[in-house]
């Protein structure tokens, strides 16, 4: 099993449900949008940085 089809196992939809509505209740819905930017902007250099250190190690030549 893969940990995606564990965690869908254990969480339902009333569980989502329950998490999103404290999210909107702890950040308002004004803040939400800026949260998600930011997170997708994380993701974002995460992702290219993981590129980057492929792209920085010089390919090994064999004599």
């Amino acid at each position: 099993m893969t940990t995606l089809s564990v965690l869908l196992g254990i969480i339902g939809t009333q569980e989502i449900i329950i998490i999103a509505l404290v999210i909107l209740l702890l950040f308002g819905g004004r803040k939400i949008p800026e949260l998600m930017k930011g997170l997708g902007k994380g993701v974002k250099q995460f992702k290219d940085g993981v590129k980057g250190i492929d792209e920085d190690e010089p390919k090994k030549q064999n004599p």
